[in-house]
């Protein structure tokens, strides 16, 4: 079996201070093989974005560790860490993280021009990329010219372009519309089934999560892996039922 793009081992992270301080993520453990759409599902506050960030090299965890495309993410240097990064990780954010004086095509070119994507044919995957996100009437205009639907598919192709190892996409459908959303979640999908794309979604919506291959349910810091669903089991009466047993 090959090894995960991503394993998280005992993870723990503290809010507050010594003498007041919670645990936010406690002892969590889970793994996302490589060319699936993985979802970690909570309620607000469950501890999600905070899980996300740490998973991805963005924020320290205060015990654990993460491997992510074979490296100790935790024991590299700020400086290769963040090259990992760069090189492995595609974003999605809630709030999409356009650059405003940008162009929708330059927004989507953007990790390239970072330098993430080496040995992609750019300009194939730009076109099919407009092509399919529908997006070839929108590349002259700038991101307040376009709807929130909009502004989030130009936001999965520029995770996309430069074909990272992963995707990591927090709450991606929260501020957009229930149609656009799940047309987001339908490009996702199709970025796994027909392009091999490896996801991590966190959300709070079932709607969201019934589109993967996995879904673990995270609940006040924790991963409840009695409930965690995997292939035929991630439908929709599988999630509520899950939700209900965890009293989410």
């Amino acid at each position: 079996m090959a090894e995960p793009i991503l394993a998280a081992s005992e993870l723990y992270k503290f809010f507050g201070t010594a003498q007041g301080r919670f645990a936010v993520v406690r002892e969590v453990s889970f793994s996302v093989p490589e060319g699936k759409l993985v979802t970690i599902m909570g309620p607000s506050g469950s501890g999600k974005s905070t899980l996300l960030h740490m998973v991805s090299g963005l924020e320290p965890p205060a015990g654990g560790a993460v491997t992510l495309a074979g490296q100790d993410l935790w024991g590299l240097s700020e400086k290769r860490r963040t090259l990992l990064r760069r090189d492995v990780v595609g974003f999605v954010f809630q709030f999409y993280n356009l650059i405003p004086n940008l162009t929708v095509s330059e927004n989507i070119r953007l990790p390239l021009l970072i330098g993430a994507g080496g040995g992609v044919d750019t300009d194939g995957e730009f076109e099919r990329l407009v092509e399919a996100f529908a997006l070839g009437d929108k590349l002259r205009q700038y991101p307040h010219q376009l709807s929130g639907g909009e502004m989030q598919r130009v936001s999965i192709a520029r995770a996309l372009i430069a074909r990272p190892a992963i995707v990591m996409a927090d709450e991606p459908t929260g501020n957009i519309s229930t149609s656009a959303g799940e047309e987001v979640m339908r490009l996702f999908r199709r970025a796994c089934d027909e392009q091999g794309q490896t996801i991590l979604l966190v959300t709070h919506n079932s709607r969201d999560a019934a589109f993967s291959d996995e879904v673990h349910f995270l609940r006040d810091g924790e991963l409840h892996e009695e409930q965690r669903l995997r292939g035929d089991q991630v439908t929709h009466e599988g999630i509520a039922a899950s939700l209900t047993t965890l009293g989410i």
